[in-house]
């Protein structure tokens, strides 16, 4: 028998069409629907009137925590969004103790299939709080209603494990992994394979295909319970291409499309790294993800700004070790980053 180092649960998952108008029929009532409200119009006809929204304005821990007592009650919580929505919700249904139901409406973030909420505190990302939901409901039809590049942005999700295995044996190698989290071949392998199951469906993902869903929604399952499966260790999941992202958002003050800035930190951080900068590259240009700032909504002066004091901010948010740690990171080096990127998507014309 083949070892398999997750021993613990994957999130009960159904794929299908017109689920979310099926909500009323079984969620916990009063039911509130967590969600945007950019996004409300398009499913209030869904519930006919038999749900109460509340519209997220902010992932502050301690705003939510201060507005908690004023959100109507409710005897469930649906999450019906993006990250944002979905990570509001497990922290509302956790507060409250209370069934929880996940709807996700695109293929943006692993957030509907993870136990904590990535909330910010003091400008810095803390994964807090429990909470399993009873069902996260794939909706074809409302997947396949999004904008294409929302989806195909979830790639992230997977090809993140490229950058953080290389974080990991940087760590193992300067004798710098945590007492916790001691490198473990086993688990690396696992998430590679994961990772390397679905290189072939790439154009599926791209065109938003069911299959595309089925594939990247599955990978996504098991990557975003994998934190807790393997007793709360990210190291097979995530690393310097989230730092990356972390940093953008911090020195920017926006907010991004999770996948654009996490698919651009792989590609820095695979440069860093020596490790198939080019491949991973291509494979996110495949996809259909544009990782160039200026579709981020920023510029290349910031991404600059960000990479030259990746270093400070690793260490003053106590994220784990690797090679942001001691990568001296050069305008040269960003240059060539974004002689790279430009190479393959070509120069940005809005």
């Amino acid at each position: 028998m083949t070892f398999h180092p997750s021993t613990g649960h994957e999130f009960t998952t159904v794929f299908g069409r017109n689920l979310l108008a099926e909500i009323p029929n079984f969620a916990h009532r009063p039911c509130l629907v967590v969600t945007m409200e950019d996004l409300w119009p398009r499913f209030a006809d869904r519930f006919a009137g038999q749900v109460t929204p509340y519209f997220v304005r902010t992932i502050d821990g301690d705003e939510l925590t201060r507005e908690l007592p004023s959100i109507p009650p409710s005897a469930s919580v649906v999450g019906l969004g993006g990250g944002q929505a979905i990570d509001v919700a497990k922290f509302i249904a956790w507060q409250r103790r209370v069934p929880l139901f996940q709807v996700p409406t695109a293929m943006t973030v692993d957030a509907p299939f993870g136990h904590r909420a990535g909330l910010r505190f003091g400008g810095h990302v803390r994964y807090v709080g429990w909470a399993v939901p009873e069902a996260v409901y794939v909706d074809f039809d409302i997947l396949q209603g999004a904008p294409p590049a929302l989806n195909r942005s979830g790639i992230c999700e997977i090809l993140c494990f490229h950058t953080a295995h290389a974080d990991w044996r940087l760590a193992r190698d300067r004798g710098r992994t945590e007492p916790q989290w001691p490198y473990d071949e086993a688990r690396v392998a696992e998430a590679r394979a994961v990772l390397d199951d679905l290189l072939p469906r790439l154009d599926e993902i791209g065109r938003v295909s069911e299959a595309g869903i089925r594939s990247l929604m599955g990978a996504m399952r098991w990557a975003g319970a994998s934190f807790h499966n393997a007793g709360w260790n990210p190291r097979h999941i995530e690393g310097i291409e989230h730092f990356i992202f972390y940093a953008l958002e911090y020195h920017t003050g926006r907010k991004f499309i999770h996948g654009q800035p996490v698919c651009l930190g792989i590609v820095a951080g695979s440069m860093l790294h020596g490790d198939d900068a080019d491949g991973m590259l291509r494979r996110i240009h495949r996809v259909g993800v544009d990782i160039r700032p200026e579709a981020m909504g920023i510029t290349w002066a910031q991404v600059e700004h960000a990479l030259m004091n990746l270093g400070s901010f690793v260490r003053e948010a106590g994220l784990w070790y690797g090679i942001a740690h001691e990568a001296e990171i050069t305008p040269a080096f960003v240059a060539s980053l974004r002689e790279r990127i430009t190479a393959l998507y070509g120069t940005w014309a809005p």
